[in-house]
């Protein structure tokens, strides 16, 4: 079991190196020397301690996780969950790849760090998952200009509160639904420079075509009998007061929190970046126009854009935890041996184009 020692916050100190972004997608942020020794004061006093709920006793052999608390854009205090390898800390904390795990809607940080298991420990990374703010409701974040701004403070945040993390990346595992793709997507575009990489899995990039097809989404007897309506009803309510209203109303701000309106962005950022989608996927059931649609895209504005798509027939993001998909996408980043675990024959995968090796693909 690891220690439960509060680690002062006095001495900023956590050793971050290159690494890259998952979210139901994946991220990769670099933090330069300069930064850090600036994210002290930025912080201002951030709360520290070690903290393992939810975390099984076997987990917590391996790995530890830490709760930091900052604040939002909106000024609201919030929390997220950095998990580390169990030996690392004071004495002990040579450089380490940071992985930013953000979630778009309902989760926890906590929750979302889980299922990266005890992955950390065996690939020697970090793991920082923010519990994440919209800009109206606190839990539906849905790609919010100022929450893809607080994700890409997170390596400094870290960097400032805890003695061990310095350069960064970001990966974003499964979580609720498929939002957290939706955000990495955009950190890639609004925030390229501090990225190695980045993994967008199960995504939705077009929000408003998203908004329409809400109300559609599997709903049995006994979820009608617990909202009254379909849960997709629900979501699209919750949506549309999260961006402003809706398309018909604010069709802007849809196309702002949208991975495809920022296409150019993405391929001029030239972010080794790897698209995963289902065609059994039953809550982003329109891949077609979401995942592949940007996949396209891409390609179309630059054929060797450094991107490379993975695909499949698992149900929406129940593949994208330690033991099943994810360490294939943590492995394409280096994060895990190659070997790590085999890609099924039912994944097909694609590889980034041959003129893309020159632009220092991982």
């Amino acid at each position: 079991m690891a220690a439960s020692s509060t680690i002062s916050t006095s001495r900023a100190g956590l050793a971050l190196t290159a690494a890259v972004a998952l979210a139901v997608a994946l991220l990769v942020a670099q933090s330069r020397p300069e930064q850090q020794a600036d994210a002290t004061a930025s912080v201002g006093s951030a709360a520290t301690a070690p903290d393992s709920r939810g975390v099984s006793r076997k987990l917590a052999e391996t790995v530890k996780t830490w709760t930091i608390v900052y604040r939002s854009h909106t000024g609201a205090s919030r929390r997220a969950t950095v998990v580390l390898p169990e030996w690392y800390g004071p004495g002990h904390n040579p450089p380490l790849p940071v992985i930013v795990s953000p979630h778009g809607r309902g989760a926890t940080g906590s929750s979302n760090a889980e299922f990266f298991g005890r992955l950390p420990a065996v690939g020697r990374f970090a793991v920082i998952s923010p519990d994440g703010m919209g800009e109206r409701l606190k839990n539906f974040s849905y790609g919010a200009p100022g929450q893809i701004d607080d994700l890409a403070r997170m390596p400094e945040l870290a960097t400032a509160a805890l003695p061990c993390c310095g350069s960064t990346a970001a990966v974003s595992t499964r979580s609720a639904a498929a939002w957290a793709g939706q955000e990495t997507l955009l950190l890639v575009a609004r925030h390229p420079e501090l990225l190695a990489g980045a993994a967008a899995l199960d995504s939705v990039t077009d929000l408003a075509r998203r908004h329409s097809q809400l109300p559609d989404l599997p709903c049995s007897s006994a979820c009608v009998a617990r909202w009254g309506i379909s849960y997709g009803t629900v979501l699209q309510s919750t949506l549309s007061r999260e961006v402003g209203g809706s398309p018909l109303d604010v069709l802007g701000a849809y196309a702002a929190r949208s991975g495809l309106h920022h296409a150019h962005a993405i391929s001029r950022s030239r972010v080794p970046l790897q698209i995963w989608w289902s065609t059994e996927d039953r809550i982003v059931s329109d891949q077609q126009h979401q995942s592949q649609a940007l996949f396209d895209r891409l390609l179309d504005l630059d054929g060797c854009a450094p991107v490379s798509p993975y695909v499949g027939e698992w149900a929406h993001s129940k593949e994208m935890r330690a033991s099943a998909l994810l360490p294939i996408a943590l492995s394409g980043f280096r994060l895990l041996p190659r070997n790590a675990k085999a890609l099924p024959a039912s994944v097909r995968h694609v590889p980034m184009p041959r003129c893309a090796d020159d632009e220092g693909t991982l």
